[in-house]
């Protein structure tokens, strides 16, 4: 693959330089490129030992957080396509707009298909997008102004003829730093604005692409990322820390590669500015390729080897573990003695003043988009209990809970709670303490709020599933659906309240350390090495300098940030919960109904009326399916978050490699028709490799799409002469003090992946 890819670039490179001598960069790639990986490796090997301990020092002592009150799904959702329709594409071959049938499978890789026909043939697609790293732009003059900057020089004339032209006044752009960009367009603004919500949420759950259970290879990753970068003289948060970890590897490499490959490459690209930046485009794409299959290799390569040494390690630290720690403390006490003073200096002069203002910039958005998830959900949960009383009673429970069930997964419904997060700024705030981009902030709070969705989701699906056993009249239903409703909103504030402030602290030291890291360079890393004698040989693998000298650091700072966030709670901002304020464990055995067999809404409460009929089954009254079920039953049982599916047409945009502009069409309206049947996806996307190698969930059997369900609620009316209160009930502000009866967090939610193979990927 690597020569192939090297063969391409060097043909690439040949028609865009017209035949000029490449430079000394171009010819060394495979070698700078095994050089960098090389020296992060190493960092990474470092790391690996040093993780291996706090992960198995963790398990012993624990941390005595309290229990989360809310329930979370041990079995994730997996059987479900997010979403499914039709957009148009810009083909860089021929230069014409393709209308393709694309859909989101629960993986957020966005799988782009010739058409309908080949979605339901199952023909391979033609890309598998995974999109982290990426950034969506909605208009043209955003992308020209991001590609003319990414090359210095090529910046088109006035009047000239851009490098894309776009049919509709709607695009979606798919913009990388290095990888190769996708162009799309809708008719509608209203269009745009549900696939921009549907891509975001892809890049949102792609750049969040390391597993958070990995106790080990996850944290020595980041921590590796991070040292080698302050290795460079590179501190504070990065922007391209997105993906899985080749993903990231590959980011890095090109990090230092690109402005190499400009410097050598840019004088010697030939033709038009809007010619030029082409050509750079698929020569940065060619180069990413070629990075991302050697990063790979390697990076493989190296955790095989340190999996192999795991099982050594975890004995010497099991035996050891008493020792270990005392060396360690020894350390701390001695490099603590060093820097202390220093440090107390420089967190008081620089650090402390911004603290209470970082804090409140965070607190603003952030809190906004935790009640937004709260009213999100009574709201939903509010309209189930309406439609019981008058439309389908509970006949069609099943239908209304199968729905709610994926509430979390919906981009559309949960975009109202995602969007309070954008107008986060750290505004004097950013430059001084060098941060490059709020981004990070915001994704892992939409992440936390998306978590705290659906936990409140499956903690109301628990309670009520356990009150229908004792089968309520419709009456009894609805004012049990309402008293579990409030019983949820009350544990969803509390967790709430925990998962922002440890969001807040975490958020506060990743602005504050490197900046403390980066002040404190010139006078206290000089002086690291001679600590180095203090560690017994036998522990280097589990104690490093470096690490504990940032943790001192981080030590100095901690205690005003955890005073700043005890604050804010005291003085009850934005609804957060004082520390001393635990949760009375009125469900002493809720836990324990968690570990049951997962609900299955539609086969319990469908149609069927408890038959064991999906409600997506179209009413099929056999009690028994064959244990060897065909492929369009095993379809029928998929389940679809949200759809908008137009129909195939005649294409609107193939008369030529020439774009039509709309002008020369009779409207919109007649472009609309050309996607007007709503169709349904009935056959699943073919497993392979997403983008980056971050690869498709290989199943057991097919994934399909059934009928889809409206993005929005039907209307309602209220019975006659009957109030309902439709305003979420406020927090309580009472608090109760009876403690938790076991502690331990929950476990953080996550998605993996495994590999399979068979489908051929674009970047």
């Amino acid at each position: 693959m690597w020569r192939v890819d090297l063969l391409f670039l060097s043909a690439s490179l040949h028609q865009a330089t017209g035949g000029r001598p490449h430079g000394p960069v171009c010819s060394s790639l495979p070698e700078k490129t095994r050089k960098i990986l090389t020296e992060f490796l190493r960092f990474y090997e470092d790391q690996y030992g040093v993780a291996l301990f706090n992960s198995m020092r963790h398990e012993i002592e624990g941390t005595g957080v309290p229990q989360a009150q809310l329930l979370w799904r041990k079995v994730p959702l997996d059987e479900r396509i997010i979403f499914s329709g039709n957009l148009f594409q810009h083909q860089e071959d021929n230069k014409k707009w393709r209308n393709r049938f694309s859909l989101v499978p629960h993986n957020y890789g966005l799988v782009l298909y010739e058409n309908k026909v080949a979605y339901e043939r199952q023909v391979p697609p033609r890309a598998v997008i995974n999109s982290a790293g990426y950034k969506i732009l909605t208009s043209v003059d955003q992308y020209l102004e991001l590609v003319g900057n990414s090359l210095p020089g090529t910046t088109s004339k006035s009047g000239s003829a851009p490098i894309l032209k776009c049919p509709t006044q709607f695009p979606l752009i798919l913009w990388h730093p290095s990888a190769r960009h996708y162009y799309f367009c809708m008719m509608t603004e209203a269009e745009q604005d549900k696939w921009q919500a549907v891509l975001q949420d892809c890049i949102r759950h792609c750049n969040n692409g390391i597993p958070e259970d990995s106790k080990v290879e996850g944290p020595a990753f980041t921590d590796a990322i991070r040292m080698y970068r302050q290795s460079k003289e590179l501190y504070g948060t990065w922007e391209m820390l997105c993906g899985n970890e080749v993903q990231i590897l590959s980011n890095l490499v090109m990090e230092e590669l690109g402005p190499e490959l400009k410097a050598e490459l840019g004088p010697r690209l030939k033709g038009k500015p809007q010619e030029r930046q082409r050509q750079w485009i698929q020569i940065s794409d060619a180069v990413y390729r070629m990075v991302y299959e050697q990063a790979a290799a390697q990076f493989e390569a190296v955790l095989s080897k340190l999996q192999l040494a795991r099982p050594a390690m975890e004995a010497v630290i099991r035996t050891d573990m008493d020792q270990i720690i005392t060396s360690k403390e020894h350390l701390a006490s001695k490099i603590r003695a060093f820097i202390l003073p220093k440090a107390e200096v420089c967190v008081r002069n620089h650090v402390q003043p911004y603290i209470p203002s970082i804090l409140e910039a965070l607190m603003v958005p952030t809190s906004q988009g935790f009640t937004e998830v709260r009213d999100v959900f009574f709201k939903e949960v509010t309209d189930i209990n309406l439609n019981i009383i008058n439309e389908g009673g509970i006949d069609k429970l099943g239908e209304y809970m199968e729905k709610l069930s994926q509430l979390a997964y919906h981009p559309l419904k949960m975009q109202s709670c995602y969007e309070k997060m954008e107008p986060l700024r750290l505004d004097g705030l950013q430059q001084r303490f060098d941060v490059s981009s709020t981004s990070v902030f915001k994704q892992r709070a939409q992440i936390h709020m998306r978590e705290q969705m659906d936990n409140a989701v499956y903690t109301f699906e628990t309670l009520l599933h356990q009150e229908l056993g004792k089968g309520p009249t419709k009456e009894e239903l609805c004012k049990s659906i309402q008293r579990i409703l409030e019983r949820v909103l009350k544990k969803y504030d509390y967790d709430s309240s925990s998962v922002r402030k440890r969001f807040f602290r975490e958020a506060l030291l990743q602005i504050t350390i490197p900046f403390l890291l980066k002040k404190l360079a010139p006078t206290c890393k000089s002086e690291l090495p001679r600590f180095q004698e203090l560690i017994f040989e036998d522990f280097a693998r589990f104690i490093l300098v470096e690490n504990t000298y940032e943790e001192v650091v981080l030590q100095t700072v901690m205690k005003d940030i955890l005073q700043a966030v005890k604050e804010a709670a005291v003085q009850r901002k934005h609804n957060l919960y004082r520390d001393s304020m635990v949760m009375h464990n009125s469900d002493p055995n809720l836990h324990l109904l968690a570990e049951g067999t997962p609900i299955d809404w539609g086969e319990e409460y469908g149609d069927g009326g408890g038959s064991g009929g999906s409600s997506g089954n179209s009413g099929d009254p056999s009690p028994s399916v064959p244990e060897a079920a065909t492929t369009s039953e095993k379809q029928r049982r998929a389940k679809q978050v949200v759809s908008m599916v137009h129909d195939e047409a005649g294409l609107p945009f193939e008369a030529g490699p020439e774009l039509l502009s709309p002008a020369s069409l009779d409207s919109v309206t007649e472009l609309r028709g050309l996607l007007a049947q709503d169709l349904r996806a009935e056959s699943p996307p073919p497993a392979g490799p997403l983008l980056n190698g971050a690869p498709l969930r290989e199943s057991s059997q097919p994934v399909a799409t059934p009928e889809a369900s409206p993005p929005a609620s039907p209307l309602r009316q209220l019975p006659p002469g009957k109030a309902v209160d439709l305003e979420p009930p406020k927090p309580s502000d009472q608090e109760t003090g009876e403690q938790v009866s076991s502690p331990g967090g929950r476990p953080a939610i996550h998605t993996t992946t495994e590999d399979s193979a068979g489908v051929q990927t674009e970047f």
